[in-house]
């Protein structure tokens, strides 16, 4: 259960909200399902559901980074882009 706290908890560090919103809100539902399957002694079913809450945790996780760094790969382009604009210029006068 602790390790899909924590998996949800890092995924939303990573701003997962924002580029894995779906990933992250179907890992907290899964948490809070595993945390009621606890709560009634169904153990199985709450280890069940906090192993596929963390795996979709990792998930929402993984695709944050991945667009996050897509964001600034593309940011990173632009300035390149941009000094090369600005090469041309200067080589022109």
């Amino acid at each position: 259960m602790n390790a899909a706290q924590q998996a949800v908890s890092r995924a939303a560090d990573a701003d997962a909200d924002q580029y894995a919103a779906e990933d992250l809100a179907r890992a907290r539902s899964l948490l809070t399902q595993a945390q009621g399957a606890l709560a009634e002694r169904r153990e199985a079913d709450a280890r069940d559901l906090a192993n596929r809450s963390a795996a979709l945790a990792g998930l929402a996780l993984a695709r944050s980074r991945e667009a996050a760094t897509n964001a600034e790969l593309e940011q990173r382009r632009a300035e390149i882009a941009d000094l090369r604009q600005r090469l041309r210029l200067e080589d022109a006068q």
